[in-house]
């Protein structure tokens, strides 16, 4: 039996490569010197496209695939993808929600817990002699008892509040319509007025066009110089000049950051910031989290070449 032809647009880990290669028949993207003469070589054979959230796979890589059935995104986002070029073609997309969504909350939580308590700085003071030339570390601020602010009351805003009770804060949040489900949580509908009553703002919401630059200047005034935003989202979901500007005048307390516009070439006045914390995309990034979303991609690649229900469609 001919196996079905993927287009692979990135590299995904070892574990995940040789099940999809021993099913399917891969053709790296990535890997090619010359991509689009690779899409037109390839193209007019490709059923499915295997992406990653942050890649997707827009209009012109869509329209190279002409037998195009299925978009299965390695990752929870699919803004990246173009849904309306999928419509138009009845082309089915999934991705690979729950899997990575307590991951995800655990990195938010911890990046407010390492910038309010300066431990980068810390550490560093430890180890370059600080602590015995100077003395004790700068004072830092509490994170318990203080409040805290979701905008985006999907999945991982609920694992990111079910936390942070832990912590006693007072919750609010910001979604487009009251959740029944947000017990003990209290329903801010305007984001402005979220940023005003919080000491902590985590956007947790997904990236759409709707939602683009929807922290911009006056969120981020509202959360003010004892503010800190967090951002465990899509990149696009913040304005990064207001925020970078705000961030250097320290009319914005502080920021911790999984996500770039342009990353990995995130822009240097970030690198030149000391109220900023900065991570390289990984919310998701631990093993057993990735093994679940390839496991989860590949079957849904699965499911749709055997006629089966996809187990995670988005369209």
């Amino acid at each position: 039996m001919t196996k079905p032809e993927i287009l692979q647009v990135g590299p995904y880990p070892a574990w995940d490569e040789e099940p999809l290669n021993a099913a399917f028949a891969m053709h790296r993207y990535f890997e090619a010197a010359d991509r689009e003469a690779f899409l037109a070589e390839v193209g007019p054979r490709i059923r499915a496209i295997a992406t990653r959230g942050e890649l997707g796979a827009n209009r012109a890589m869509i329209e190279a695939c002409p037998k195009l059935e299925l978009i299965s995104v390695y990752g929870v986002g699919y803004d990246a993808v173009d849904l309306a070029a999928c419509r138009e073609r009845g082309i089915r997309v999934t991705n690979t929600p729950d899997v990575l969504t307590n991951d995800v909350a655990d990195l938010g939580v911890a990046m407010m817990l390492v910038q309010s308590r300066g431990m980068i700085g810390a550490e560093r003071w430890v180890r370059d002699g600080s602590w015995a030339a100077k003395g004790l570390y700068p004072l830092q601020r509490k994170v318990w008892g203080r409040r805290a602010g979701i905008l985006g009351l999907g999945r991982i805003g609920m694992e990111v509040a079910r936390r942070l009770k832990g912590f006693g804060m007072q919750i609010s949040y910001s979604s487009r319509s009251p959740k029944p489900e947000a017990d003990g949580l209290a329903y801010v509908a305007d984001p402005v007025e979220l940023a005003r009553q919080s000491d902590f703002l985590f956007v947790t919401l997904a990236a759409s066009a709707a939602t683009r630059h929807i922290v911009g200047r006056e969120v981020i005034a509202a959360l003010g110089p004892e503010g800190m935003l967090i951002n465990i989202s899509r990149a696009s979901n913040i304005d990064e000049d207001a925020l970078l500007e705000a961030l250097e005048t320290k009319a914005l307390g502080s920021a911790a950051l999984d996500v770039f516009e342009g990353e990995p070439r995130l822009n240097p006045r970030f690198l030149a910031l000391d109220n900023v914390l900065l991570q390289p995309h990984h919310a998701s990034g631990t093993v057993e989290t990735r093994k679940a979303m390839g496991q989860l991609l590949r079957d849904n690649l699965t499911a749709h070449f055997s006629g089966a229900a996809l187990l995670t469609p988005v369209l």
